[in-house]
């Protein structure tokens, strides 16, 4: 047929993979993922099904599940079957529903991809989809590098169908008279993709019946641009970030640039903020320091002459362990406080370190428990009569607000002894008379 001819050679010409490579089809059962399969089968392909269960549509869940599986089985083609609980991870990472399926969906593609020993995963994106999701992201606030439309290839999943429109994929499957499921839900407006669909591009084609061919020529107008853009944003990001998995970015760099709302959005992408947070970002730029900003996996602090940013860790302020009499505890990321106990004489003396914690044994007997700061604790630093707040000593420390939140506290009982690594309390200073004395001594992970 024409239509695969085209789709062969949309894939020769574009490097998408070898003739007769092996290749895992994401298999809905729509009419997409349907007529994928049906091509790369008749084009030689050596292919390996997936169908996904998202569990989101009860019955009509299990019967998508039932076609891809009989289809495969009428094609005499391997196909395996996957479930997830969607709404559960959707509630556990605090994203949406489609978020989620889509995360799911790529991973497992992965996973079985390298067990199958497979050259490329193939999904049936077309010409319509890249439209709709380059509208999406530019509903949503996308820089340059959101409106450049669907790769072809990215790293192993390959897109062979975007060389056609929906429209010809319904047209080959009538013409092989094969049937396919239509997911319900693809008729409602519930989903922001199927509001683009059902409403805004019908209402673009009243306008302009060309605007899904001049959507994407700009895309590829763009896709050029984004090329110089990104070499630019690089050099200009060379002289402003220090680190890489958590950048410090120069605020006076930063605004030396010629651009530098553009360049901070670029620089800051990657770790989950979004154009609307990265505007409130730069506009704490003229304020004062201390305000910190969240994504999903990364917190940005405005600190007084850097954009500190930090991978979030889940903080548990509840968490609490108890040292051993003597012995190490080792905390999990590898720092480790190993307890001894001494009995003092003449020649004994205190050790002068900052990661050595020295108590009367007798004075503070019984349990010793390590925590994390929690809110209104009190602290009498060694030399300081009375007490200060935790957090002001720490802010006096000029300790970033993210890292506060991770410091260790030792304490007996209700009092703290130890802000673990910074200070000493003074209730723990030794007066020379002790004969018994308990050492923690702080090593930390690399």
């Amino acid at each position: 047929m024409k239509v695969e001819r085209r789709v062969q050679e949309f894939i020769r010409n574009g490097g998408l993979m070898a003739d007769g490579a092996g290749v895992l089809v994401g298999l809905s059962g729509g009419a997409d993922s349907v007529a994928l399969l049906r091509m790369l089968v008749h084009l030689g392909y050596r292919c390996h099904a997936v169908h996904c269960n998202f569990h989101l549509r009860g019955e009509e869940s299990d019967r998508d599940e039932m076609f891809a599986v009989e289809l495969c089985r009428s094609l005499h083609i391997p196909c395996e079957v996957v479930h997830f609980d969607t709404q559960g991870y959707a509630a556990d990472q605090h994203i949406s529903i489609e978020m989620a399926a889509r995360e799911l969906r790529y991973q497992e593609f992965e996973r079985i991809r390298q067990a199958q020993g497979l050259d490329v995963v193939a999904v049936a994106h077309h010409k319509d989809d890249a439209v709709e999701t380059l509208l999406l992201n530019l509903i949503r606030g996308a820089g340059i590098n959101g409106l450049t439309g669907m790769r072809v290839i990215n790293k192993h999943v390959v897109r062979p169908l975007l060389c056609l429109t929906r429209d010809e994929v319904i047209g080959y499957l009538e013409r092989l008279d094969q049937s396919y499921i239509t997911d319900s839900t693809n008729l409602t407006d519930e989903y922001a993709r199927n509001k683009v669909r059902l409403h805004l591009l019908p209402m673009m084609r009243q306008i302009n019946p060309a605007a899904k061919d001049n959507i994407l020529q700009a895309a590829s107008h763009l896709a050029e641009a984004a090329i110089l853009y990104n070499k630019a944003v690089t050099e200009e990001s060379m002289h402003i970030v220090e680190g890489d998995k958590e950048p410090h970015i120069s605020i006076p760099a930063l605004l030396d640039t010629d651009a530098p709302k553009t360049i901070l959005f670029e620089i800051l992408r990657p770790y989950g903020f979004n154009s609307a947070q990265v505007n409130d970002i730069f506009r704490s730029l003229s304020a004062e320091a201390g305000r910190m900003f969240h994504s999903k996996g990364h917190t940005v602090l405005r600190d007084r002459t850097h954009l500190l940013v930090r991978r979030n860790t889940v903080a548990n302020n509840d968490i609490t362990y108890t040292l051993p009499d003597a012995g190490t505890l080792t905390l999990p990321d590898g720092t480790t406080l190993t307890v001894s106990r001494v009995t003092t004489d003449a020649n004994w003396q205190v050790p002068r370190d900052s990661n050595v914690l020295c108590v009367d044994a007798d004075r503070f007997s019984g349990v010793l428990t390590l925590r994390h700061p929690q809110e209104g604790d009190r602290f009498s630093p060694f030399g300081m009569k009375g007490t200060k707040l935790l957090s002001d000593f720490y802010t006096d420390l000029k300790l970033p607000r993210t890292e506060k939140q991770q410091q260790w506290l030792l304490c007996h009982k209700d009092e703290i002894l130890w802000a673990v690594g910074k200070r000493t309390s003074e209730r723990c200073r030794l007066r020379g008379t002790e004969q018994h004395v308990i050492l923690v001594a702080l090593n930390k992970g690399t």
